[in-house]
């Protein structure tokens, strides 16, 4: 497919100036006396998400990290976590010496859902850690109750969500901190790797400082040295914000310009049988980090035990017509070795997770995603030829039953063991 689009990130000459800007200068490190690339970043990310403060750090995993330590979550806590997220979500938990609570989520959304989060907080539960999975904000007010009746704090997990809103306001301030990525693959990318974290509180933001620097005061003179807490260095590079900050100029009107040809092809989509397309309730704004596709057997005539096997063909042939679907995901987050329930054999951990998650394991196992890299600005032309694609495709509907029928395809399970 030839049409404009599927290039990201688009990379101006102002972006080149920007990083040649800080290469010039000579202050490659955060750390350089007179360095204002991150610094001048944090101030235009507040503005934009409408927070008072915004610290600047290495990487979204880095900003999860930190906003769990500067909430004060720790050894013998608890954080309730999505079962359908990248697993950095989960790393960030025990890097801060606390243990993931899983929780499944909505199947429309794909969110966290409150009531399943509501099942698993107890005494130990130090926070909350919804997650906008794909750029849709998860159900805030339902989760703020939930912790204000826990008396914890609600850290936001907005990776994949830059820009997006719920009720006018955008993420990043609906929960006590909110946690930004900057990637390439990123709505706001970088050159490497950042990540932002946002909050009103004071007393946090000045825990951040320190957290991002060896737990070190913010000099007013000549650095000491000095450590008041525990801490590593996760020190934003002045490059990245140098050039993060100048995609930043062009956010909204990327946003902008993007909307119309996604829509368009969401709409062309959502008339075909057997497939939804992503939901977005009312109050909520969609950041279109990735489209999740989920696929509806029962649609089709195919029994539910064909999922998978419907994933498998549809991928192939889609792939085949240069559609660049894929998995994302292969597994709910639970089932990874690294989470499970310790104490329990393989098969016993798996099928755990399959009774408690069954909304995660659905989506897994029957659903096809395009990603980041293949919805830049111009794409609209580019997704009408993937809907031509998917039209095409869905006018063989008895040959892809008789192929789901006939063919096997690994589930969860079975990808965790090849993985």
């Amino acid at each position: 497919m030839d049409a404009a689009g599927g290039t990201w990130p688009v990379i101006t000459a102002a972006d080149e100036e920007a990083v040649l800007r800080v290469l010039r200068s000579g202050k490659l490190n955060a750390a350089t006396p007179g360095e204002a690339e991150v610094g001048q970043l944090e101030a235009a990310w507040a503005s934009a998400t409408g927070t008072r403060h915004c610290v600047g750090v290495a990487s979204g995993t880095a900003a999860l990290h930190l906003a769990l330590r500067g909430c004060g979550v720790g050894p013998g806590d608890e954080v309730v976590v999505p079962a359908l997220t990248m697993n950095a979500t989960a790393h960030a938990v025990y890097a801060a010496g606390a243990t993931a609570v899983f929780a499944d989520v909505e199947p429309d959304t794909y969110n966290l859902d409150p009531q399943s989060a509501a099942a698993v907080v107890g005494p130990r539960t130090g926070a909350l850690l919804p997650v906008h999975l794909h750029g849709l904000p998860a159900d805030m007010p339902a989760l703020a109750l939930l912790a204000g009746r826990l008396g914890v704090p609600v850290v936001e997990d907005a990776a994949q969500a830059h820009g997006a809103e719920l009720e006018g306001r955008r993420v990043g301030a609906l929960g006590d901190v909110g946690c930004f990525s900057l990637h390439p693959h990123k709505n706001l990318p970088t050159c490497g790797e950042g990540g932002l974290i946002t909050t009103d509180d004071d007393d946090l933001y000045d825990q951040l400082v320190r957290l991002r620097n060896f737990g070190e005061l913010v000099p007013s003179g000549a650095r000491t040295y000095i450590a008041h807490r525990v801490a590593l260095n996760a020190r934003m590079a002045p490059a990245a914000a140098a050039f993060a900050r100048s995609q930043l100029a062009r956010f909204d009107a990327n946003a902008r310009q993007r909307e119309p040809g996604i829509r368009s092809f969401l709409d062309r989509l959502a008339w075909l049988p057997g497939l939804r397309v992503p939901q977005i309730p009312a109050g909520r704004t969609h950041a279109w980090h990735i489209l999740r596709l989920m696929l509806q057997p029962e649609e089709l005539g195919l029994a539910p035990e064909y999922r998978t096997s419907l994933r498998a063909v549809l991928h192939r042939l889609l792939r085949a017509e240069g559609v660049p679907v894929s998995q994302y995901q292969v597994a709910p987050l639970p089932a990874h070795p690294a989470f499970r329930q310790p104490g329990l054999s393989e098969a016993a951990a798996l099928d755990d997770v399959a009774d408690r998650f069954p909304v995660a394991v659905a989506v897994v196992d029957g659903s096809l995603c395009l990603q980041r890299r293949h919805l830049d600005p111009a794409a609209g032309p580019l997704l009408q030829q993937y809907a031509d694609a998917f039209e095409k495709t869905w006018q063989h509907l008895d040959v892809i039953r008789h192929m789901a029928r006939s063919h096997s395809a690994p589930g969860w399970r079975e990808l965790l063991r090849r993985g």
